[in-house]
């Protein structure tokens, strides 16, 4: 298997393990790398390949549709089964509509966030408007995705007009990291933001590529 690139790779350019011995392809975001792997890895899913997409895709929702179609289009030929594991991440269910057009499944949810958590679950909040989420991969990549992206590092006076109405941060965690807790509390406290800890785990990332290797 190839061996995973950096963060900062990840969000750029995306990842590829795919060799096209496998029979099922997973097409995903490049911040959902190390958790697909790990998943592979505990078991044993050597009949599925990944390849991942710029995980910086995500500043751009509008570009995420055309992209995922076209690597579905380039893969085709090669595998039995492709399954895009992106959520509608922004599209305003053009993704959905894409992914249905071309005859490939699509992981459900509205974003990461819900199916992280499982999207039952999720949906039970109340209070979700007001909260900001992040996973351990945004943790890491907090400047890259939020302080830098949204120009905080140069105008940090916008802070209050684009985080105004949050009243909390809320770290999801899919792994049992304390240096990544804290760091998560310092990104809150960055933000002027209450922080939560929820241990999420893989959530439904786990029982929906469970479900799909098992259709080899």
């Amino acid at each position: 298997m190839n061996a995973l690139p950096d963060d900062s790779t990840l969000t750029e350019t995306g990842f590829t393990a795919a060799h096209g011995r496998g029979r099922i392809l997973l097409i995903a975001c490049g911040a959902l790398a190390r958790e697909i792997l790990a998943l592979k890895r505990a078991n044993g899913w050597d009949h599925m390949d990944l390849t991942c997409l710029p995980a910086k895709l995500h500043l751009y929702p509008d570009r995420i549709t055309d992209a995922v179609a076209e690597t579905v289009d380039r893969h085709r030929a090669d595998y039995d089964t492709i399954f895009v594991v992106y959520a509608d991440c922004g599209t305003g269910g053009q993704l959905q509509a894409k992914c249905a057009e071309l005859g490939v499944e699509m992981i459900e949810g509205p974003h990461c966030y819900s199916f992280f958590e499982g999207n039952e679950a999720f949906a039970e909040h109340d209070d979700e408007i007001s909260a900001f989420y992040l996973t351990d991969f945004l943790v890491r990549q907090f400047d890259a995705f939020v302080w830098k992206a949204m120009g905080l590092d140069r105008h940090p006076e916008l802070l209050g007009m684009m985080f105004g109405n949050y009243t909390k941060l809320v770290y999801q965690a899919q792994t049992d990291d304390p240096d990544l807790v804290e760091k998560a509390r310092e990104c809150a406290g960055r933000l002027g933001l209450d922080f939560e800890y929820r241990f999420t785990g893989y959530g439904d990332l786990e029982t929906v590529l469970r479900r799909q290797s098992s259709r080899s």
